[in-house]
């Protein structure tokens, strides 16, 4: 035991014996002890250097001694020098001092912190965003690639001294964990990641914002063109529903079947996501929206990419309007009156039902339209109904902007994956 504690205790023991037995002058004598105690283990502990903006402390109960100095900023700075003998400790405070204030004249950030650390406090606020409400769902694919792949091959290095060569080697490496070479979109999903993470370190003050990062690479395999429908096929598709219907086996299927119909309208006429978007729209995300004299159907959605409004096509009142009818709590409600303000799902039956209900029943109404596959034996699913809007879109002469923010997306993933939309497919409009 340190020669500090014995004393503390020693003095605590008499001047409660002191106490009990009321000797005043005892007690006064003690204080006075414990006091100058107190004082000498303080100046002890306490040293100042370069005029007092380095300082170097041993805390209570330590052997080892801490330093503190300021910045040109005026913040006071803490570390450990990690030396037990004050003569080392203060040369290595010296070298730290020195140190910091080279770094800050260079614009580098003082604090250093490895790359795992950086990407933990990067997890920890998408994480608080996505609980907020506040996150976009791409936010779930940012948390997997850096627990995934950033911290496993980045987590012991500095983000500073990440170089080009380290990077392109971590390609190599990712690429041979995922067994291919990913498409663009995969890509932009790893880069935009690691922009988070460093955005985080700056925001934090780890590392200056003068210091060039290398970025990932956003190029690689072009997608292939995602199956849609033409024009014909969803002809073909809306004849096949009535039929699809009346030969289910059970009252219970009939429901599930048109449930099933009309969702995939409501896809075909909005062009929202597939399960992330359009599987939690409640009545109160609905409204009618008007706009020099004509009514739109406007709904409030929230996908990977944030909240947006989109605007549906006119027929898409007729499906809502079907959907309300079959809800047996709301039916007896005026239409309008639960516009905007009910929180039941549009997409539901007696309980809420699961993602691959509606994936598995859509192949089943695809086999028996003989659908499943487009012209260039690609498998079709539900995402085609997006696909098939975006394209119909484009080719009706809808702006390539405008289509970008009612679809929640950027014109550059439309060019890079409706690309197919040259002349060719637009020669009646172009001739």
């Amino acid at each position: 035991m340190k020669q500090t504690q014995v004393d503390y205790a020693q003095l605590a023991q008499q001047l409660l014996s002191a106490d009990k037995n009321n000797n005043r002058r005892e007690i006064s004598a003690l204080v006075q002890t414990f006091a100058d105690v107190v004082a000498r283990t303080t100046v002890a502990q306490i040293h100042y250097l370069r005029d007092g903006e380095l300082v170097v402390y041993r805390r209570a109960r330590s052997r080892v001694w801490q330093c503190r100095f300021k910045l040109y900023s005026n913040a006071w700075y803490r570390v450990s020098t990690r030396k037990t003998d004050l003569d080392y400790a203060k040369q290595h405070a010296g070298e730290l001092y020195d140190e910091a204030r080279y770094r800050e004249r260079l614009g580098i950030a003082v604090t250093q912190r490895k790359f795992s650390e950086i990407a933990r406090a990067t997890v920890a606020e998408l994480n608080a965003d996505l609980a907020a409400g506040t996150g976009k769902k791409i936010y779930v694919d940012y948390i997997g690639i850096i627990n995934k792949y950033f911290v496993p091959f980045f987590g012991e290095r500095y983000l500073q001294n990440i170089k080009h060569t380290d990077v392109a080697e971590f390609e190599r490496w990712r690429n041979e964990r995922m067994g291919k070479r990913p498409k663009s979109s995969t890509l932009m999903n790893f880069a935009s990641a690691f922009n988070r993470v460093v955005q985080t370190a700056v925001a934090r003050a780890w590392i200056s914002e003068r210091v060039a990062i290398p970025k990932l690479s956003r190029k690689g395999e072009r997608g292939q063109t995602r199956p849609a429908f033409s024009a014909e096929d969803i002809e073909r598709l809306r004849g096949k529903y009535s039929a699809f219907v009346t030969q289910a086996p059970t009252a219970n299927e009939i429901a599930r079947r048109e449930l099933l119909c009309d969702y995939v309208e409501v896809l075909l006429l909005t062009g929202m996501r597939h399960g992330t978007e359009s599987k939690g729209i409640q009545w109160r995300h609905c409204e009618w929206h008007e706009a020099l004299g004509v009514r739109y159907m406007r709904i409030y959605v929230s996908g990977k990419t944030g909240p947006r409004y989109l605007i549906g096509k006119h027929e898409l009142a007729a499906v809502l309007q079907r959907r309300h009818q079959a809800q047996v709590v709301l039916k007896d409600c005026e239409f309008d009156s639960i516009l905007g303000r009910e929180s039941h799902n549009i997409f539901q039956m007696q309980k809420d039902l699961p993602v691959r209900f509606f994936n598995d029943t859509f192949s089943r109404l695809l086999k028996f339209a003989k659908l499943t596959e487009d012209r260039a034996g690609q498998s079709r699913t539900l995402y085609s109904l997006r696909h098939t809007y975006a394209t119909q879109a484009l080719l009706s002469g809808t702006d390539i902007h405008t289509l970008a923010k009612q679809m929640g997306t950027s014109v550059r993933m439309l060019e890079l994956h409706y690309s197919k939309l040259t002349a060719t497919m637009a020669a009646e409009r172009l001739a």
